[in-house]
């Protein structure tokens, strides 16, 4: 991908579009990502705010690494639960060291047919913060990790901090990449050419976001079931004219605390109570919009 002042794809308004259809004639794909993410005791880590820790930060910083390790050891499985009873197959955006430090949740997540995808080896690693000649190894590296773990190699990618080099999107469609969650700037899959190959572009949200909603922003567990609702609202209104994505954004750390599971819980149950929603991971997203495409 050349630097360009847009992205590498056309501007095409959703008000200026075929009709999008999803199977069984849905309006909308609910689309959970559960983030699953592995911090080093041993190297600094980001703060609450999300900002990039200094190379003389200390370490242990126990706090900040606690907190997440929480996640691991126990809010992943009570998502786990939360989603199984509701028939949701989460999408993960994993970290390729869970992989070697905590198996036994490749293990539950392949028991439950979740779609394992990319998401760099560690979240306090940046595919901005490698050298240009690392950047396509550290993405393949990840990908075999995963795929040796699981039996499957991911087809989708989402950055940790959803950052991208100019490069990024080439090594991801040359390793055989279909799709990628970085670009938030949709409620529609989209298809970008990269160099003559596509990637679809499955529309994450940095909006329906435990981290940035309740993390950054301070809103507490019932105000993101507001969010929820309000967005499903909309986008199922919305989608009766042409279908919508909807994704949820969850962290175990966060949305797996006890105190914001019955609200997560009560949102959850709200929109799995309408008809004509696809509860869909994002490879099923990406492979019915690309035979959609061919379709045409």
């Amino acid at each position: 991908m050349k630097p360009a002042p847009y992205g590498p794809f056309p501007y095409r308004p959703i008000t200026r579009r075929p009709r999008l259809d999803l199977p069984g004639g849905a309006r909308l794909a609910l689309w959970v990502v559960t983030n699953i993410e592995f911090f080093p005791l041993d190297r600094p880590m980001p703060g609450d705010a999300n900002e990039r820790p200094g190379s003389n930060a200390p370490t242990p910083m126990v706090r900040h690494w606690a907190q997440r390790d929480y996640g691991n050891r126990v809010g992943v499985f009570r998502l786990m639960e939360a989603l199984s009873k509701r028939g949701i197959r989460s999408s993960v955006a994993l970290n390729a060291d869970v992989c070697e430090h905590h198996p036994e949740i490749i293990e539950e997540c392949v028991r439950l047919g979740w779609e394992l995808m990319g998401h760099n080896r560690t979240n306090v690693e940046r595919l901005n913060e490698v050298s240009a000649d690392k950047e396509r190894e550290l993405i393949r590296s990840c990908l075999e990790r995963i795929e040796r773990a699981s039996g499957r190699r991911p087809v989708g990618w989402l950055g940790s901090g959803l950052q991208e080099t100019w490069n990024t999107l080439d090594h991801l469609a040359a390793e055989g990449c279909l799709y990628v969650a970085d670009w938030v700037n949709d409620d529609q899959p989209y298809l970008m050419d990269i160099g003559g190959r596509q990637l679809v572009s499955v529309p994450y949200s940095y909006e329906i976001n435990d981290t940035a909603a309740i993390v950054r922003s301070k809103y507490t567990p019932p105000e993101f079931e507001r969010m929820i609702r309000d967005q499903f609202e909309v986008l199922w209104r919305e989608g009766e004219r042409s279908a919508r994505v909807m994704a949820i954004c969850l962290h175990p750390y966060v949305s797996g605390q006890p105190h914001r599971m019955p609200a997560l819980e009560r949102a959850l149950d709200y929109v799995c109570g309408f008809d004509g929603v696809w509860k869909a991971t994002g490879e099923e997203i990406a492979r019915h919009f690309l035979a959609a495409q061919a379709a045409r």
